[in-house]
């Protein structure tokens, strides 16, 4: 990552305003201190509005008025609303849902990424698209469709998406004898004779094999990232030069975001963090700490994920404004945070923050969504803090280099679709650990990367291991490569490849777990030694040569120390883990700071950002040497600082 001049965006629809207004819009975008612009990626039946008759005027006015006004325009691919006519004509492009119900026209989303017909209507759409626009002077860049799975869409249960299954099952196993014995159907008689006799793994009268579940998910997450990779070829071989990227979802995991990142110049998020609070399966007494700001994590968590999925590089393509439509309870930020949220991400190391969008729109699904103005044009809250972040923006200048953390956490798609297939406990969430040891690595003070297993680990102190169930051979080396101090938690190396039950972290440890119990909300396991707390929600009973730093009451240990490795037998609680934590972080040699539930810090290069998401002032305990560039000391709620280091 490089040195980078923060920059705003907003994402605008020319098709919703009269053209009149498109001018006076681009003028007061530049006066706001926006620089890039969002468009187009909803406007299939505008372009295209019968078969085969494509309507450019209005989208060449639009871009030529943008970029007349100093603006640059990133042109998104309209791929996620196919027109009514297309539905009607090819109703086979429709997803199916698990109910085996056709999900029908009327939102976004409606296709299968299985539908060869679909495959062939997005190459049309795109390749006339990019040939028309591809050297337009004023496109930055391209944006590839938009928010890819959204409302549960990358799984499917149609006829394509079952031959598209058999033939990717043919190629991954060879043979059906093959195939039997990964899924192990001998049990419950479910054996196959040929591919031909494979069924999708919905509408069965119970559970079916978790296996099969598990490679339906890698089959879709590979249906998904190949069409991504078919409009990119087609934007790079029409628009070269310019960027390529794709807005991601936060809390949103059901394909392999690390695999699409890889076609991608950067990586782009849609940051909304009042609505994944609501979300999220906080207890109502911390959710209420945070209704009006967020969880201090919850934006953090997203960026440095999608950091690592870009390669080093993000943009945040859609920032919340103001309240949202779509989360169960939609409050309004408290004064200060849409301006917190930006600079937060800066710090994160974001080269754009684009905020969704420029005006409210009076109808539609969104209608209720804030924007920057409001629908009779006046400003609105969040487009007053956007102007106070353009004068900052100048006032602070270039950004330094982002180094690496110290700490690296690992994160795994697949270990979220393995506990979400087989929980054992339901309420055992694979993202929800890792943001719980994400959490607490934070309120110690610490910068945290995100990394896929298999990643290097050099130059990290400090590693966390929330719970990876398959230890992939990449994994291990990398492990294996690194003597930095880890925290490896429950479920790690507890299946194979294939979804069987395995010894696999012996291949990290001497641990091999005996037992295991899921606890009921309400029921904990005291630990205490040399590190006290709760296993709550999971315990495991476990055999070591290890040397055991903390115990449960009936004397088996709950943490075993092995060299530099601890590993936790079990969810820890937050007492539990704040103690492993610390414990882990001072054999790496880092320096803890205990910070209070809504303060967090972030470094990026020789700057010291401080926000404050709580509701009371916070001081530094030792005042950080330095110039102060934004803010004041103490940090007031709803604020932040900032920090230039010495040296």
């Amino acid at each position: 990552m490089t040195e980078t001049e923060p920059m705003l965006g907003v994402c605008y629809y020319p098709e919703h305003w009269p053209e009149r207004e498109w001018a006076s819009d681009a003028a007061a975008m530049l006066e706001t201190g926006i620089g890039m612009v969002r468009i187009g990626e909803f406007a299939w039946s505008r372009i295209e509005p019968e078969p085969g008759r494509l309507e450019w005027g209005w989208l060449d006015r639009a871009i030529a008025t943008l970029g007349a006004a100093g603006l640059a325009v990133v042109l998104g691919t309209p791929t996620a609303t196919p027109p009514k006519w297309l539905v009607d004509r090819e109703p086979g492009i429709l997803p199916v849902g698990a109910d085996g119900r056709v999900r029908g026209f009327g939102s976004r989303r409606h296709t299968s990424f299985s539908s060869k017909v679909w495959w062939q209507e997005s190459r049309r759409i795109v390749t006339v698209l990019a040939a028309r626009y591809g050297e337009n002077a004023h496109v930055a860049g391209w944006q590839i469709d938009n928010e890819f799975g959204c409302h549960d869409t990358v799984l499917s249960y149609g006829p394509e998406d079952l031959e598209g299954f058999r033939q990717w099952l043919a190629t991954r196993y060879g043979s059906i004898a093959a195939l039997n014995r990964a899924w192990g159907s001998v049990f419950w008689s479910a054996e196959l004779r040929d591919f031909d006799e494979v069924c999708l793994p919905n509408g069965a009268v119970t559970e079916t094999a978790p296996a099969a579940r598990l490679d339906f998910q890698r089959f879709a997450s590979e249906q998904v990232v190949a069409y991504a990779a078919m409009q990119e070829e087609i934007l790079r071989a029409h628009s070269p030069g310019r960027f390529v990227t794709h807005n991601f979802m936060g809390r949103f995991f059901d394909f392999d975001h690390f695999t699409m990142g890889r076609l991608l110049d950067f990586a782009s998020w849609d940051s909304y963090p009042l609505g994944f609070t609501e979300q999220f399966p906080f207890a109502p007494d911390e959710r209420a700490d945070f209704i009006e700001t967020a969880h201090p994590d919850m934006a953090a968590f997203h960026h440095d994920l999608y950091r690592a999925v870009g390669g080093g590089r993000f943009w945040i393509m859609e920032q919340q404004p103001g309240p949202v439509n779509w989360a169960p309870f939609n409050p309004v930020p408290k004064p200060g945070m849409v301006r917190l949220w930006t600079w937060e991400a800066f710090a994160h190391g974001a080269e754009l923050v684009s905020y969704f969008r420029w005006r409210q729109c009076p109808f539609g699904q969104e209608q209720m969504h804030a924007g920057l103005h409001r629908p009779d044009r006046s400003r609105s809250a969040g487009g007053e803090e956007v102007l106070r972040v353009a004068a900052e923006r100048k006032q602070v200048g270039t950004l330094p280099a982002a180094s690496r953390a110290p700490v690296a956490l690992v994160f795994d798609y697949e270990s979220v679709w393995i506990t979400r297939i087989q929980p054992q406990g339901a309420d055992f969430d694979q993202y929800e650990i890792c943001y719980r040891w994400y959490e607490a690595a934070r309120r110690l003070g610490q910068d945290v990367d995100i990394v896929p297993p298999g990643a290097s680990l050099a130059g990290y102190r400090a590693v966390l291991v929330p719970g990876l169930p398959y230890l992939s051979d990449a994994a291990l080396r990398a492990f294996a490569a690194t003597d930095a101090a880890m925290l490896i938690g429950p479920r790690s190396g507890s299946k194979s490849q294939t979804f069987a039950i395995t010894d696999g972290l012996a291949a990290m440890l001497p641990v091999r777990v005996t037992q295991v119990a899921s606890l009921r909300p309400g029921l904990a396991h005291p630990v205490s030694g040399g590190l006290t707390g709760a296993a709550i929600r999971w315990r495991e009973w476990v055999e070591t040569s290890g040397t055991p730093l903390a115990c449960f009451a009936d004397g088996s240990a709950a943490a075993v120390e092995a060299g530099a490795r601890l590993y936790l037998a079990g969810w820890p609680d937050a007492a539990l883990l704040a103690d492993a934590m610390r414990h882990v972080l001072a054999r790496a040699g880092l320096e803890t700071i205990d910070l209070p539930a809504g303060v967090r810090l972030r470094r990026r290069g020789g700057l010291l950002f401080a926000f404050n998401y709580g509701p009371d002032s916070w001081a530094p305990p030792s005042p950080p040497k330095g110039a102060l560039l934004l803010g004041g000391t103490p940090v007031a709620p709803q604020d932040f600082a900032c920090w230039r280091l010495p040296g």
